[in-house]
């Protein structure tokens, strides 16, 4: 059975089940959730995630939701077929990994979300204006973030060593409206964040989730 990814298509949280996929080399069919009419929260959806958010994956006999645990059942049930994701005959790197990945989902992308929300689908889906009070408010806890970004990058190419893992990955859908945004300067002035930004974005998983959403 093919895997399923139900969903819509600019969601952050689907678009790095799809990246995961994309690096995998892995066919998928998606499903879409029409959101803006509350499908997500309606049967058939919520039978796939009761909390009624997307995405969810169906895999065979197997469903999930909540986008970080299925790209880490996609990178470890398919470990050995495209991009490794994950380093289980490096204990050090595995450790990395696993640390910025939390890094990545408790201090980045709260922070990151806000800023995307205001900048990006505020304007770009409902019209509405931005609250540069809040943007300002979180350009400053980025910056502090972004400092302890360059520090580790500084170490290493990769967030959990030399290999590109989840631990970039999870970041790449934020990363990529936020380029898009005022506060792509924050990276830019930081050199090793900014290397590490150039190097993730042009992945060729990447670019074709970028297509993903963009051409359906």
């Amino acid at each position: 059975m093919a895997i399923k990814v139900y969903g819509y298509p600019t969601s952050t949280a689907v678009l790095r089940v799809v990246a995961a996929l994309n690096e995998k080399q892995l066919d998928f069919e998606f499903v879409p959730v029409d959101m803006r009419a509350g499908a997500h929260k309606q049967q058939p959806f919520i039978s796939l995630n009761p909390f009624g958010q997307v995405p969810a994956l169906e895999d065979g006999d197997i469903t999930l939701f909540e986008s970080r645990a299925i790209t880490k059942y996609i990178a470890y049930t398919y470990e050995t077929q495209g991009t490794p994701l994950v380093h289980r005959d490096d204990k050090k790197q595995m450790a990395a990994e696993s640390v910025w990945q939390e890094v990545e989902a408790h201090h980045f992308d709260p922070v990151g979300s806000k800023l995307g929300w205001e900048l990006v689908y505020k304007v770009m889906l409902f019209g509405m204006e931005t609250d540069m009070a809040v943007v300002e408010e979180n350009e400053a806890k980025l910056v502090m973030v972004l400092d302890i970004y360059e520090a580790r990058l500084a170490e290493s190419k990769y967030l959990g060593g030399d290999s590109f893992s989840l631990a970039d990955l999870h970041h790449l859908p934020l990363l990529n409206y936020l380029m898009e945004t005022q506060v792509k300067k924050l990276f830019d002035e930081r050199p090793h964040v900014s290397a590490w930004c150039k190097d993730i974005l042009v992945r060729p998983a990447w670019e074709k989730t970028v297509a993903f959403y963009k051409h359906g």
